[in-house]
């Protein structure tokens, strides 16, 4: 990648053994929500939601209150909070273009891809109801481990979910640099898309290739093996 930051590098063809999608920021785009959810717990907590949302974003809640409210840092309270997300700012959330038919496309073909969230599996869940996405069969949630993200183990969880050996080709697609930095300690590509960071973020974090939406990622085919093309990638 060079400095020019244009999208426009030629068209890759690359193939993997299975694919590993972050949730929020990656498949649907819920910042104006989320932000107003800290907001109401920073005033329930009487916290301030800014020094929250500072740190928040690729997190799981838990690791957050674990800094903030100690107190509050347990998977029923949190599971609870964030269930209610989608039923209260649900108007507030929209797909990253290019999500919808790329997982339509990869369902279609049965390949194997999972989801693997720093959200709770309530939080997930109300959101694909909200959306009417196409639900994924395998899903690693915040609660499936003991430490998140940038910790890799989520993601090498989602290899095994998708029944994938420790040779396999793994293609990571994150938003947010810890997850970023997630994947690569996994071992895994990552492919970026800059929808809530800053591209020199990306870059930093270690992102292999760099795009602006899911319009970049096409499937081509899907047999023993995914193969994809990404288009108009940063140079």
């Amino acid at each position: 990648m060079g400095s020019a930051d244009t999208f426009s590098a030629p068209t890759q063809s690359l193939i993997f053994d299975g694919l590993l999608f972050d949730f929020d920021g990656t498949i649907i785009d819920s910042t104006e929500a989320i932000v107003k959810h800290w907001h109401k717990v920073g005033e329930e907590l009487k916290l301030d939601a800014k020094v929250i949302l500072a740190t928040s974003h690729g997190r799981r809640s838990i690791d957050v209150l674990r800094i903030v409210a100690p107190e509050r840092a347990n998977w029923e309270y949190v599971s609870k909070v964030e269930g209610l997300i989608p039923r209260e700012y649900g108007q507030d959330a929209v797909e990253i273009p290019g999500a919808r038919d790329l997982l339509h496309s990869l369902e279609e073909a049965k390949a194997p891809w999972a989801v693997v969230t720093s959200g709770t599996k309530a939080l997930v869940d109300g959101w694909l109801d909200v959306l009417k996405l196409a639900r994924p069969k395998n899903l690693v949630v915040a609660e499936d481990v003991e430490v998140g993200k940038p910790d890799p183990r989520c993601y090498l969880l989602g290899r095994t979910r998708l029944d994938l050996g420790d040779e396999a080709k793994m293609l990571v697609v994150e938003d947010a640099p810890s997850g970023i930095r997630a994947g690569k300690a996994a071992g895994f590509k990552v492919l970026a898309v800059a929808t809530t960071h800053k591209l020199e973020q990306l870059k930093e974090a270690g992102a292999d290739w760099i795009v602006e939406d899911l319009r970049s990622v096409v499937l081509k085919s899907s047999n023993d093996q995914v193969e994809i093309e990404i288009r108009n990638a940063l140079q």
